[in-house]
């Protein structure tokens, strides 16, 4: 069920998921949109209440509903973060649905596995890419868990945002790629003598929208920060 929040960083909107029935499992329940409480009462109903209200992480555009849909529902909150009833780890089962410790995009980022199904959040997206926070480790974080669930086998994703993935390998395939040519695209920028915030992002991310320049900076610094993690990282001055 999509939120009626759409962005330049929700796409077209934030995805809420509802798994099974008597009783039902809510994955981000998504921003404070009263007509998107009101979609999601009404599905729970239908489907026999609620067990528990799961989030993949603490963005607010996946969490913030969720103590008013507790309220009404009676369901925990359950996640990795400090605000949840219900403290989830990688492994954690709840349902139908086993946790999968998957950080990078935030550092209490979890997946949800209902069979070959992975609920994933902001790990990946139904289209574009995704913003790495300018975290120490975040982005070599990513990587790996973006490497776990190549470990598995899915038949879908159902992602935090944009459409279902249907096509699990060939998606995640291409989200490794393309960091992994952004990575060699800004060794060369930086072998060749680059080093301003300005002319690395005119360099490897020229394609970029202004008003998401920004987030492309926040990213610059992340693939920096892994750069130097493995030792990889020329003088910047």
């Amino acid at each position: 069920m999509r939120a009626g929040n759409p962005g330049p960083f929700t796409l077209s909107g934030t995805n809420s998921w509802i798994v099974g029935r008597d009783p039902a499992y809510v994955i981000d329940p998504g921003p404070a949109l009263d007509q998107h409480l009101a979609a999601l009462l009404a599905e729970i109903g239908r489907r026999g209440g609620a067990a528990a209200i799961l989030l993949t992480h603490g963005h607010e555009d996946h969490r913030e509903l969720a103590a008013r849909l507790s309220e009404e529902t009676g369901a925990p909150v359950a996640g990795a973060g400090g605000d949840a009833a219900l403290a989830l780890a990688d492994g954690s089962a709840i349902g139908p649905l086993t946790a999968i410790a998957t950080p990078g995009h935030a550092s209490d980022h979890l997946a949800f596995l209902a069979g070959t199904v992975c609920f994933c959040g902001d790990l990946v997206l139904g289209a574009g890419s995704v913003f790495i926070p300018p975290e120490p480790g975040a982005l070599a974080a990513y990587m790996a868990s973006l490497e776990r669930l190549r470990g598995l086998d899915l038949e879908l994703i159902a992602p935090g945002h944009g459409p279902l993935v249907t096509d699990p390998r060939a998606k995640l395939e291409e989200y490794r790629a393309h960091r992994l040519d952004r990575e060699r695209r800004l060794i060369e920028a930086l072998a060749d003598g680059l080093r301003e915030e300005r002319e690395l992002l005119d360099r490897v991310w020229s394609e970029v929208p202004q008003e998401l320049r920004p987030a492309a900076a926040a990213t610059l610094a992340a693939h920096l920060d892994k750069l130097a993690g493995e030792g990889r990282l020329p003088p910047l001055s």
